[in-house]
């Protein structure tokens, strides 16, 4: 799909400056521009490459100033803020690309299920008894969504999620490749004969609206009553989330962070990657946990910055860092300190 210089002045309401009926079919970073293609320019420190870009049209600031003049081949779109624009076509692009339709085969949906319209089910996705799918809902091939589950209007589930029976999402969702929702939680009872008999899950797990959830992450149901992803949470990839977690509002986790079972965590948490916190803990409104660290104990103090594995408010871990990258000195110290003390003492 081409779109000219004039049309994409009208989107974001900018001045063309050049040919405006130069077209592009495809974007680009602007030190890699190729004719047919648009880019932008946000950053002081690519100035240069706006001279040497073979890029067809390039979004600028209207405050740019040219040093000389740009390529013939080049036409310049300038906005009240370029990065702002080109990530507002983006989400046109994004939104175009994706704007599947239809029924593929072969593909098994129940008769007991209902869609809604504008819906797209890929190849090989399976829709079992009383599903609930909503209006202009994408279900990518090779997913699976079980009995009984309800899914928003708007949201899209990309190639291979799997969604167990009973599940919740909600409105304006996005949950990437080969994640799991609702999945046993871990939960075994050790037995008289020495061995663990599993506790049946039955809860399940419900995401509100405007959720996103990396790939290869993993929700599981809760034994009883629900695991909460609530509104505005982003998850990236490769997360656990154990059962009857809650996770507040507008909390988001990097990549590779593990939340035990029972633990609530509460609303604007920032978690960084590959940190864990173990379970039946509650983590206060707008804490930040620095990447790799360990939560051990309740963090009450809303707003708290934690580092370290046990972690520990942020301040007390860099002055205690200081400390652990001597200690090899110290021990030095400490050990001649005492040597000189016994030659005093037997002299």
């Amino acid at each position: 799909m081409e779109f000219t210089a004039k049309q994409i002045a009208g989107l974001l309401q900018g001045k063309v400056e050049g040919n405006e009926n130069a077209s592009v079919s495809n974007l680009s970073k602007i030190e890699e521009g190729k004719p047919g293609t648009l880019s932008f320019l946000a950053n002081p420190a690519y100035n240069h490459y706006l001279y040497e870009t073979d890029a067809s049209i390039v979004i600028i600031n209207n405050t740019f100033e040219l040093t000389k003049p740009v390529k013939v081949t080049c036409t310049l779109i300038r906005v009240d803020n370029a990065y702002a624009s080109f990530a507002k076509l983006l989400e046109i692009y994004d939104q175009i690309k994706q704007n599947k339709k239809g029924i593929e085969q072969p593909s098994y949906i129940s008769s007991s299920a209902v869609y809604g319209t504008d819906c797209y089910i890929g190849a090989f996705t399976y829709v079992a008894e009383n599903v609930r799918i909503g209006n202009n809902v994408k279900i990518y091939p090779q997913c699976f969504i079980g009995d009984n589950v309800t899914i928003g209007d708007n949201t899209v589930l990309f190639a291979g999620v799997k969604v167990y029976h009973d599940c919740v999402i909600g409105r304006e969702c996005t949950i990437h490749a080969s994640t799991v929702i609702g999945s046993d939680g871990f939960g075994f009872a050790p037995n008289s004969e020495n061995n663990y008999k599993k506790v049946p899950q039955i809860g399940n797990v419900v995401i509100e609206d405007h959720v996103e959830i990396g790939s290869n992450t993993s929700i599981d149901r809760a034994t009883l009553g629900s695991t909460i992803i609530h509104k505005g949470v982003k998850l990236d990839n490769l997360i656990q989330i154990a059962h009857n977690v809650e996770i507040g509002e507008n909390t988001i986790m990097a990549g590779g962070v593990f939340i035990a079972g029972s633990t609530k965590i509460g609303k604007n948490v920032m978690i960084g990657g590959q940190a864990g916190v173990i379970g039946h803990l509650k983590v206060a409104d707008g804490v930040k946990i620095a990447g790799q660290s360990g939560v051990g104990s309740n963090i009450d103090k809303e707003g708290e910055i934690v580092q370290g594995s046990p972690a520990f408010p942020i301040g007390e871990y860099k002055r205690s860092y200081v400390l652990f990258r001597n200690l090899q000195k110290l021990n030095s110290r400490i050990s001649d300190l005492e040597a000189e003390l016994k030659k005093k003492i037997h002299s």
